[in-house]
């Protein structure tokens, strides 16, 4: 595969992230938008990951449970990313429409926090490094 290509879903994934936390400025905060990125940069890594792995197209999903699972049949290691995939995988959807859900402060406290955990999972990490 690809590294550029592969490179590419890293690269939005940070993307991704670093328009969650710089939303953290507005005001009024964005809840829903901040954590809609979140669960986008966590997918996005997953995806990322699947395909350095041999899959030529990750399936189009938003079920990070799923995805992580998938990761996991790769690096069981991706189990203890569980907790955050699935607290994020409730973001993917519901938030981009009014009146799905209700979001409050420490909710995306909570979905940052799980964002930069996967993204700073060792795993990934060392993949990326590969990929430079």
């Amino acid at each position: 595969m690809d590294p550029n290509f592969i490179s590419e879903w890293f690269q939005y994934a940070d993307s991704d992230l670093s328009s969650a936390e710089y939303l953290l400025d507005k005001r009024p905060k964005p809840f829903e938008l901040i954590c809609y990125l979140c669960e986008q940069s966590a997918e996005k890594n997953l995806k990322g990951y699947l395909i350095y792995k041999g899959m030529i197209e990750p399936p189009k999903i938003h079920d990070l449970d799923i995805l992580c699972e998938m990761c996991s049949e790769y690096d069981e290691r991706f189990i203890e990313m569980k907790r955050a995939c699935n607290t994020l995988t409730r973001y993917g959807v519901q938030p981009r429409y009014p009146h799905e859900m209700e979001i409050q402060e420490h909710d995306m406290e909570k979905a940052l926090e799980y964002a930069r955990q996967i993204q700073s999972f060792n795993t990934l990490q060392a993949v990326r490094a590969e990929l430079l």
